[in-house]
């Protein structure tokens, strides 16, 4: 019996690999103000979970990703549940309830949902065909997947995570905009879209005491600290205005590895997780951030071909909303550090430590991974067919 030989993207491994040598320089230089005793904690960690990523990655190909689509409601629903017992049982921690205690380790059940949530709506889209819909058709499948995002976007908002909420609305709208679905559906939500953002700039220009009651205390202090760092850089901006001061500080090449001044000296929290950035755009200046953003390009790149090449539809949107998600959190991400975008604390995808986010990036890649070497085997099984 012959074996499946697998055709893979070593342009994806390439640059996850080097993805992964940027993290562990950032996390390591980050992490010191909080590790001075054991300057390796935090990177033995962020190996740990990569080396776990990796290996549900090889777990994830070894089986055929289209199996995933018959048991969409499922994950969809687990996922639905672990947010209901987040709200019930969660792990309260710097004024958020986000995690489940599992005894040994915790986990982040919003992290999970984004997965889940791409993998049903994929089934849904799926279902329509490639075809222009009508109109009539059109509503009804957006109602669907509006319905679908509505539920955990809610529990996630809740938590209060404004970050993760945002990712799941980002999910939908990517999915949405490459669907068969009537522009004549899509418009209106671009345009409501645009209109809300522009109310609550309205709203805060003209009558701040009417929209600070559309956010909590928490989050009027971010979006304070977002909008007015100067004026609030002894609290609520004290975290943007040191990040800005430190990616500034960097200028064309930065400091050098582990010499940032504002790093190093402990004054921006969070360096190793939420605003690693930081730390590429002080230590390595612009060359390293553009070195940085350039091979998220190039991820993004490879799986939009991934994305243009996949035999079936479910593939397709899978690769669809794993793009939007990684385009997402990477914009927000570094918006965030530089002033562009209020501070929601969305990681940087395979840099900022931590265990769920990582992993769950890690989780994608492997779904990518997986859609591009069976599409590559029935390519050339295919081509193997008409030669015979």
């Amino acid at each position: 019996m012959k074996h499946k030989k697998y055709h893979l993207d070593f342009n994806i491994i390439t640059i996850l690999f080097l993805l992964f040598i940027i993290s562990l320089i950032a996390v390591y230089s980050g992490s010191g103000q909080y590790a001075q005793s054991q300057p390796y904690y935090f990177v033995i960690r962020q190996v740990i979970w990569y080396i776990a990523g990796i290996l549900m990655i090889l777990g994830i190909v070894s089986f055929d990703y289209e199996l995933l689509g018959k048991q969409a409601f499922r994950l969809y629903a687990i996922g639905v549940v672990l947010l209901i017992g987040v709200h019930f049982f969660g792990v309260f921690r710097n004024g958020s309830q986000r995690w489940l205690n599992l005894g040994v380790f915790e986990i982040q059940p919003s992290e999970f949902m984004k997965i889940f949530l791409i993998i049903y709506l994929a089934v849904l889209l799926e279902r329509y065909g490639n075809r222009k819909l009508s109109l009539k058709t059109s509503v009804q499948l957006t109602v669907k997947i509006l319905a679908a995002t509505f539920i955990p976007f809610v529990f996630i908002f809740l938590q209060p995570d404004l970050g993760s909420a945002l990712i799941i609305l980002a999910i939908a709208f990517t999915m949405i905009i490459v669907s068969s679905i009537s522009v004549k559906v899509i418009l209106p939500i671009l345009i409501a879209i645009v209109t809300s953002i522009s109310s609550l700039v309205f709203l805060f220009a003209y009558n701040e005491d009417l929209f600070s009651r559309l956010f909590q205390s928490h989050q009027m202090d971010r979006i304070y600290g977002w909008l007015k760092p100067s004026e609030y850089a002894s609290d609520y901006g004290y975290q943007l205005q040191q990040a800005i001061m430190g990616i500034g500080s960097g200028q064309l090449s930065g400091s050098g590895f582990n010499q940032g001044m504002q790093i190093q000296n402990g004054n921006v929290p969070e360096a190793h997780t939420d605003f690693v950035f930081t730390v590429i755009g002080e230590e390595y200046g612009f060359i390293g951030a553009s070195v940085l953003i350039l091979l998220y390009f190039l991820l993004l790149y490879r799986i939009t071909k991934v994305a243009h090449e996949a035999d079936n539809l479910f593939g397709v949107y899978l690769c669809v909303g794993i793009i939007g998600i990684l385009a997402f959190q990477v914009f927000q991400n570094i918006a965030m550090t530089i002033g562009l975008m209020p501070i929601t604390g969305i990681t940087l995808p395979f840099i900022s430590y931590g265990g769920s986010s990582l992993i769950t990036n890690l989780i994608m890649i492997g779904l990518v991974i997986n859609v591009q070497i069976r599409s590559s085997n029935d390519h050339l099984f295919r081509k193997k067919a008409i030669r015979e």
